[in-house]
């Protein structure tokens, strides 16, 4: 990455070796040491630390949202929540950047560069933004992508089991996750999910449905959206919300928390604007609502068993795949989860990128040995048809994995393919 960079005698701003000249500085990071240390002859060169003070970014409240599903709802409310209480957010995630209620940049990693972050907080806090709320990934934490960040929140939704083909093992993936709260930040964490990880318990408050914690669910409803009555130290409060499932119950009260912890407002008053946040494109997206039919990003064996028995008062038809050059281990996982849940279930392909899309769906059908009424097909708009065109009064249709992409990544190349525009223009919604 190359910015323009007026200051301190250079014209730009680069963490690119390759992109070096007289007229560039240098950020130099834990992630391009190794090139830096390679070069004949040393350019100066800048810290991210030292880049932060200099742009006087230490002024934003930076909070960082980890774990294997909810950060992109999590981080979401946050934002909206502060937009509606007449703070001035940002939002950095795999949706892109957002500030004063529109996108500023696409969709991008999930945590990219630490150059490309502090460009979008200096973007964003030239905006007049004063708190910067970011998706951490268990890559960028464990590739030192946030190094220099001092974190007004860190905040923990789950870790399960997912990115196993680069970390290696679930225990390897859970200590990489627990390195993100081991310093004394203040920190919000689930309680019902605090033995998938450690921390360090200075600054740490909680959230949890089962389990006590800081801010607990006393009683809820899962019927026409959510209802819950919650209780933060001797207060409580309810707040209502349009969204469903019993894992959004837990991304809501992350939320909550995590408002009332940045900003010492009361827990009522930020239980009144939770109903204004009706959730993210492509997590629990309702298409259609006669047949209904819901598009959600859910992509491992955890995030489809949240999905699914969020809805399993109906009955269930699903399509799923499972990513290319992924976490091989959880496809059999993946296709068990929809055979407990399901009633019609329809293995296809995700992105199958580089490997043989029917060899994934093999990988997924050995954790369908025995079911029935199971089809597999590659072809993912002819699963979504033949799903469809076998629907029956109080059935509900999830289609899963891809949420709001708008492509599928076959052998290095992008095609145009979106779950909800196939879904609209097979029930002549357009």
């Amino acid at each position: 990455m190359k910015l323009d960079f007026e200051q301190k005698g250079y014209s730009f701003l680069t963490d690119d070796t390759n992109a070096l000249d007289e007229s560039t500085l240098f950020l130099k990071t834990a992630q391009n040491s190794p090139y830096y240390d390679k070069l004949d002859s040393k350019p100066v060169c800048i810290t991210p630390k030292e880049l932060i003070a200099f742009w006087g970014l230490d002024k934003m409240k930076v909070v960082g949202v980890t774990g294997t599903n909810g950060k992109t709802t999590v981080t979401a409310a946050i934002y909206s929540f502060l937009l509606d209480l007449g703070e001035k957010p940002a939002l950095q995630g795999t949706r892109g950047l957002f500030a004063e209620e529109k996108r500023i940049e696409e969709k991008s990693m999930t945590t990219p560069s630490i150059l490309e972050t502090l460009h979008n907080m200096k973007q964003t806090m030239d905006m007049g933004c004063n708190y910067f709320i970011m998706e951490v990934s268990s890559h960028a934490i464990d590739q030192k992508r946030i190094e220099g960040l001092q974190f007004a929140l860190k905040v923990h939704t789950n870790v399960t089991s997912d990115h196993l083909d680069y970390h290696g093992t679930v225990e390897e993936y859970r200590r990489v996750k627990s390195l993100f709260f081991a310093d004394e930040t203040p920190k919000l964490l689930n309680k019902d999910d605090i033995k998938n990880i450690t921390y360090n318990p200075v600054g740490a408050q909680s959230y949890g449905v089962d389990e006590p914690a800081t801010f607990k669910v006393q009683a809820f409803s899962l019927l026409h959206g959510i209802t819950a009555g919650i209780k933060h130290m001797q207060t409580e409060a309810t707040f209502q919300s349009p969204m469903v499932g019993l894992f959004n119950l837990f991304n809501l009260m992350a939320a909550v928390g995590s408002v009332v912890m940045l900003t010492g407002r009361k827990v009522e008053e930020v239980c009144e604007v939770v109903g204004n946040f009706a959730g993210v494109a492509g997590r629990m997206e309702v298409v259609s609502r006669d047949p209904l039919v819901i598009v959600d990003f859910a992509h491992t064996d955890d995030g489809m068993y949240q999905v699914l028995e969020s809805i399993k008062d109906r009955d269930i038809s699903v399509v799923f795949g499972a990513g290319g050059n992924r976490d091989k281990a959880k496809r059999p996982r993946m296709g068990a989860v929809a055979g407990k849940f399901a009633k019609k279930i329809y293995v296809t392909s995700d992105n199958p990128r580089d490997e043989v899309p029917e060899m994934i769906l093999e990988d997924i059908l050995v954790g369908l040995y025995g079911k029935d009424h199971v089809t597999a097909t590659p072809d993912r708009r002819l699963a979504i048809k033949m799903a469809l065109d076998e629907l029956e009064g109080n059935d509900a249709l999830l289609i899963l994995g891809k949420g709001d992409e708008d492509y599928q990544e076959i052998k290095g190349v992008k095609y145009p393919f979106d779950d909800r525009e196939v879904v609209r223009e097979l029930l002549n919604l357009q």
